[in-house]
């Protein structure tokens, strides 16, 4: 049998002081990616070692044999019922305010203390020496002996969405304390820097989706102008490529190659500024950004994109505000069935529609002009109106659908299925069934006079819901049966 190395063990330590706990998470966390990136560098200097080298992800766990007494309409913070919980970490120096909070919580909730150790899961050397800028893990049959031989590497077996799913089985284990575990947060801390181009440590709170690359210049320009501004609050502005702006003046180097999703950051010291990503076009770029942006634990997206208008009565540059969804993206049908109700969010829905009355000086009645308030199709054909228009428009009729993108609905399903507050306000671009389609000088008509107006209400609402307390913005229709304790 090969020898197992591994660091050396330390006792389980409990804790009442959150920051404490965080700092011994962070503690054990350095302790074992440092171990595995040295012996990382040594396999890879000296060849192969006769021994297998393995560290561990460190551990939150509660024990509680009552049920917790708290305020019911508080929708985390809490284990669902007495046992006991865990969870695996990763990056404890990345989420620093976020354990934070939730531990505390869990303390005074339970009025019990937490214990932290070492778990029992490996740490894959890839992830392990992710953030060391000298050490890339070659592919395979680059190095002088097999990778999985002396290291653990990424096990997809065990990295899946089972908790968000509500299919995940626990009956002889600890229950889950935490929406993922800490594999699956590092498998979307790896894929967040492919396809954005950005680090994960610069994703703020409040996240944008648009579809169009054209909102991107309107984003730097607002960014420039809070800058500008020394009481805005915003410190910084990251553009693709982890380029840093303080200045409202400098420049930014645009890369040769944009990512599949350029993602740009308005930073505020506290993580609650804002976050812009062009996801493209289509379900399957809209799944993909969620399901891994979801792992930072944002406090609210909303996709604020170009749509189809199917009502006569609208025109070109009004607003949509979903409320409802036609599912018919498809993406998301084997993780939350087509039958679950993806339902409006008061706070989300509230915070768009003033938004929307303060840019455009419009309420009550009046704003019924310019925006409606409807059911959004999402379809993952962009040439669905060249398809027999029977069965489609009957289709549509039938839902009462006031607009049709590609993206809106698979954002707010993944949003109700990670627990993430979401939101939808869209611009009407084109008007297929009435025969307006998206030509080209409509096109850069549309687009030069309504981007700037979209976009500044999207980040209007982002900033009411900015102010909101925690506890108000994560609806309790967004938490299971079994919920875990953490956001």
């Amino acid at each position: 049998m090969t020898k197992l190395i591994t660091p050396e063990a330390s006792a389980p330590e409990r804790f009442t002081d959150p920051a404490a706990a965080v700092a011994r998470l962070e503690a054990l966390y350095n302790q074992a990616t440092d171990f595995l990136c040295d012996s990382f560098s040594k396999a890879m200097r000296e060849g192969a070692p006769a021994a297998r080298y393995r560290a561990y992800y460190p551990e939150i766990r509660i024990q509680t044999s009552t049920y917790a007494q708290v305020d019911s309409r508080l929708s985390f913070g809490h284990v669902s019922e007495p046992g006991v919980h865990a969870t695996t970490v990763t990056r404890p120096d990345l989420f620093r305010s976020y354990l934070t909070q939730q531990i505390a919580l869990l303390i005074r909730n339970h009025d019990q203390p937490i214990t932290i150790a070492a778990s029992d899961t490996p740490i894959p050397v890839h992830f392990a020496v992710a953030n060391n800028a000298d050490l890339v893990v070659p592919h395979q049959g680059a190095a002088a002996f097999t990778l999985r031989d002396v290291f653990d590497v990424p096990d997809l077996t065990t990295t899946n969405d089972d908790i968000v799913n509500g299919v995940h089985d626990h009956d002889n284990d600890a229950g889950p304390l935490a929406l993922f575990t800490a594999q699956r947060v590092d498998y979307s801390l790896a894929r967040l820097a492919h396809y954005t181009a950005t680090d994960a440590g610069h994703f703020q709170n409040h996240v944008l989706f648009t579809n169009y690359q054209f909102y991107v210049s309107e984003f730097e320009n607002y960014a420039r102008e809070q800058l500008a501004n020394p009481d805005s609050g915003y410190t910084s502005f990251v553009s693709t490529g982890n380029v840093v702006i303080t200045d409202p003046k400098a420049e930014i180097e645009q890369p040769l190659k944009l990512p599949q999703m350029p993602t740009y950051h308005l930073k505020r010291e506290d993580g609650s500024g804002i976050t812009l990503v062009n996801i493209g076009v289509g379900p399957s770029n809209a799944k993909t950004a969620t399901d891994h942006i979801a792992v930072l634990r944002p406090h609210a997206w909303l996709m604020v994109g170009h749509c189809a208008g199917l009502r006569n009565t609208q025109a070109l540059g009004d607003f949509v505000l979903a409320h409802a969804y036609l599912r018919d993206d498809k993406v998301l049908d084997d993780d939350l069935p087509v039958w679950v109700p993806i339902p409006p969010l008061a706070e989300v829905q509230v915070a768009l529609e003033r938004a929307v009355a303060e840019v455009t000086e419009l309420e009550g009645y009046e704003l019924k002009r310019i925006m409606r308030t409807g059911t959004v199709a999402s379809v993952d054909n962009r040439n669905w109106e060249l398809r027999d228009n029977s069965g489609p428009v009957q289709r549509l009729s039938q839902s009462r659908a006031i607009a049709l993108d590609m993206e809106s609905a698979t954002i707010a399903a993944n949003g109700y299925r990670f627990r993430v507050p979401y939101g939808t306000l869209l611009c009407v671009s084109d008007k297929p069934l009435h025969g307006e389609l998206k030509l080209p000088g409509m096109a850069s008509s549309f687009y030069t006079t309504q981007v700037s107006r979209h976009l500044a209400i999207g980040i209007k609402a982002m900033e009411h819901l900015r102010g909101m307390p925690l506890e108000r913005l994560h609806s309790r229709k967004l938490r299971s049966f079994d919920e875990t304790a953490f956001l």
